[in-house]
Parts: C-alpha cells; sequence; structure tokens
C-alpha cells in the first residue's frame, strides 16, 4: 500500500490535471473526488509539490509555433525561410563562379595570353590611326581588359606539343612579314617578332576546363569589377547612376499619370452602372494589349527619348490602375456604407471616408503589379526608343559585345525591381493597418 500511495502522490496530480483539461476542452466537468490540493495551477504546476503535469503538454501555447510540422496541403502555414533563401542566392552564385571560372591553366600560359591581347590592341590602335590620317573611318579596337580574354579559346588555338611550335612560330613569322593590313608598308622589327613569336605555348584543352567563357558569361570577380567602373567612370561617358535615376524617373512619372488616370476610371466604373458601360468596351479592348506592341507608333508620334518611355509606361498602368480601383470599390462592405449615409454622411464622404481607405488594399495591390509591368516594359522600351538608361545601356554594350556591362545591368534592374516591391510592402503595412481586419 506504501507503493501505491506513493505512486499517487507522485503522479496522481499530473494524471488528473491532464483528465481534467481534456474534458474542460471537450465539455466534460472536473472529475469528482480530486481533492483541490493536488489541481496544478494554470501554468501546469502543482502547487504543492511544484511538479508540472500534463496540462503544459495540452495548453496551447501563445502565438505560432515555429516548430510546427506543416501538413501537406495547409498552404496557410508555408513561410518563407531567410536562411534558405539566404542559402539559394549563395549557390547561385557558387555556380556562376564555377561556371564562368578556368582551372587548370598556369600563370605563364595567362600571362602569353594577355600579352597576345595587348598586343592585338596595339595593333589595331595602329591601323586606327593610319586610317583615320587617310580620311577614313576608323575601326574598333579589341578591349584588353582580362575579363574578355578567352584562356579556353586561346588554348584549343595553341600547339598541343612541342612538335608543332615550330610550324605555328611560321604562320606568326610569315603573318608579320606582310604587316598590318591598312598598312602594307609597315614592318615589325626583329626583336618584336622575336617577342610575339615567345608568346606561342603548347596548350591541351583536355587538361583545363571552363564551361563558359568570358564572351558569354563574365565571372562574379569580373562582373564586381566591371560594376565598380561603370558607377566611376561609366559606359560611354554617362555613369551607372545617372542610367539608374534617369529610369527610375521614367518609371515614377509613368506610374503617377497613370494613377492618376485609372483611378478615377476604375471608381467610376466601380460606383455607376452607366460610366461602366461606357468604360468597359475600351478598358477590355486595350487591355490585352502588350505595351511594346505599341512601340513602333509611339517611336513614331513621340520620338525616341522620354516621351515615348514615359507615354508607354501610361499605357502599361493605366489599365492596371483602372481594373484594381474597379475591384477596390466593389469590395467595400455594404453595411459600412449604410451606416455612413445613416449618420447623414454624403456621397462625396462616403467616396473619401468609406470607399476609398477600403479600396487602398486593392489599389497597393495594383500599384505593385503595375510597378513589375512598368519597370519590365521600360527596360525593353529603352532598348530602342532611348538614348540612356538601363535598358539603353544593355542595348549599346550588347552591340560593342561586352557582356560584362551587360550582366552588370540585368543585376541592377532585378535588385531595384525587388527593392521596389519591398519598399511598396512595408508602405503597405504601415499606411493601411487594418487590411484584413473586415
Amino acid at each position: 500500500m506504501t507503493g501505491i500511495a506513493e505512486f499517487r502522490k507522485q503522479f496522481g496530480p499530473m494524471m488528473w490535471n491532464g483528465i481534467r483539461h481534456v474534458r474542460n476542452t471537450y465539455g466534460d466537468s472536473v472529475p469528482d473526488g480530486m481533492p483541490a490540493s493536488e489541481l496544478a495551477t494554470d501554468d501546469g504546476v502543482n502547487s504543492k509539490t511544484g511538479t508540472g503535469g500534463l496540462f503544459g503538454l495540452f495548453k496551447k501555447k501563445d502565438g505560432p509555433n515555429p516548430k510546427k510540422t506543416v501538413t501537406f496541403g495547409d498552404a496557410g502555414a508555408v513561410r518563407s525561410l531567410p536562411l534558405y533563401s539566404l542559402i539559394a542566392v549563395v549557390a547561385l552564385i557558387a555556380f556562376w563562379w564555377f561556371a564562368t571560372t578556368p582551372f587548370g591553366f598556369d600563370d605563364s600560359f595567362k600571362g602569353n595570353v594577355d600579352q597576345q591581347f595587348q598586343a592585338s590592341a596595339d595593333d589595331s590602335m595602329l591601323r586606327n590611326e593610319a586610317r583615320l590620317a587617310d580620311g577614313k573611318n576608323g575601326i574598333s579596337i579589341p578591349f584588353t581588359d582580362p575579363m574578355q580574354r578567352d584562356y579556353l579559346a586561346a588554348c584549343e588555338q595553341a600547339p598541343r606539343t612541342e612538335a608543332d611550335v615550330p610550324d605555328a612560330q611560321d604562320g606568326l613569322r610569315n603573318l608579320l612579314a606582310n604587316g598590318l593590313s591598312d598598312m602594307p608598308d609597315y614592318e615589325f622589327s626583329e626583336a618584336e617578332t622575336n617577342r610575339r613569336l615567345g608568346f606561342i605555348q603548347t596548350c591541351n584543352p583536355a587538361d583545363h576546363s571552363q564551361l563558359v567563357g568570358p564572351a558569354t558569361m563574365p565571372s562574379p570577380g569580373d562582373t564586381w569589377t566591371q560594376f565598380n567602373r561603370l558607377r566611376t567612370t561609366g559606359f560611354k561617358n554617362v555613369t551607372l547612376w545617372e542610367h539608374t535615376t534617369t529610369s527610375l524617373w521614367r518609371v515614377v512619372r509613368g506610374m503617377f499619370y497613370g494613377s492618376i488616370i485609372g483611378i478615377p476610371i476604375g471608381f467610376a466604373m466601380g460606383l455607376n452602372s452607366k460610366l461602366r458601360g461606357i468604360f468597359e468596351a475600351p478598358v477590355e479592348l486595350f487591355r490585352p494589349i502588350p505595351p511594346l506592341a505599341l512601340l513602333p507608333l509611339f517611336i513614331v508620334w513621340f520620338g525616341i527619348g522620354d516621351g515615348t518611355a514615359v507615354n508607354l509606361l501610361i499605357f502599361a498602368s493605366v489599365w492596371i490602375m483602372v481594373i484594381a480601383a474597379r475591384a477596390g470599390a466593389r469590395t467595400v462592405k455594404l453595411s459600412k456604407v449604410r451606416a455612413a449615409y445613416s449618420l447623414g454622411a454624403s456621397k462625396s464622404q462616403v467616396l473619401c471616408r468609406v470607399i476609398f481607405p477600403n479600396a487602398l488594399p486593392e489599389l497597393f495591390t495594383g500599384v505593385r503589379v503595375a510597378l513589375g509591368v512598368s519597370w519590365g516594359t521600360l527596360v525593353a522600351a529603352e532598348l530602342v526608343g532611348a538614348e540612356t538608361g538601363l535598358g539603353s545601356m544593355i542595348f549599346d554594350a550588347r552591340n560593342n559585345l561586352r557582356t560584362d556591362v551587360v550582366v552588370v545591368g540585368i543585376i541592377v534592374i532585378a535588385v531595384i525591381g525587388v527593392l521596389m516591391d519591398v519598399v511598396m510592402r512595408f508602405a503597405e503595412s504601415k499606411l493601411i493597418p487594418w487590411r484584413g481586419k473586415g
């Protein structure tokens, strides 16, 4: 009997409190005959012995449990985990670095390739000066940046074995003996000829690896170097900051005018049957048209520059704002409108103090969507419809085979697009605290 009494003393409160919580949860009463002194307090700890009961296991925790297992199909419980997002970004950068980094090339081979590129650039400068002196058009000069040098391509053109080196040297010697194009009388000195012959070195592509060459995709390091260069010296005498601010200013103007036009039309369609009938046909007719399909006409109408870009953004954003405003006007609860009228509110007061605040969530959603569409449309429009801006910079870099500048422009566009969405979400959380609360 002593053992049973000791068992009840130690585990009885824990069991009875667990049963009490379960039965209270499902509507049953507390079991009769249980001494009040053996009942646990609200925090699940017995007031007499201090031991925790089963009540703590059944007690509902305040707030979401971060360790909760998400049941498949419960989409409402899915949350974005920043740690995994960071891992994904790091993995992408690591793969980018691995795919664009040459492996297996020694420093002597890289040095010879660098000197060959520099020599080719020097020759091009001589030909360019000669053509300009004769009144002819200049020629493009090869870039001498390391990021433009494809070591794997140079390895594929190099002799495979030492036995192939003399033939390669003879071919280069004959090429140098014939002089430069546009300068047939130009002769290389013997010292310069021997210096360039020394650049030839054996290389076997099977011993080296590089998935993507710099002409196709620059490495992360080269991209960062070019970003700093664009930030300070720019591209074609225009800095990256100037290109970015020009594009952003166009988006701001396009969104402003698109909202000024679209929101009143959307409210009119949502609040008046006649006005909806008037505007619905043109809205549904023009809304499916891709903005870029009108780019040739806009260039003819407004010329190349801000006129085309801004008006194209107005066309891209106005229909989205019309739909958002119309949806916002229709989501207002009729009980709120009737309550306002019963308190003596006029139509303008109902519009400004009831309909507009309740439509703000839909309007912010429309602005977020319109910003994304406008940003993508602007960059595409600047490819052919502007002389400055990120899209124009990318287009000029493409014509000059500067993939590093193209990649920098693409990354800047992506980062700004993400920041736009983050800023809009933050503004929405601060300006519309009543969203989702009825």
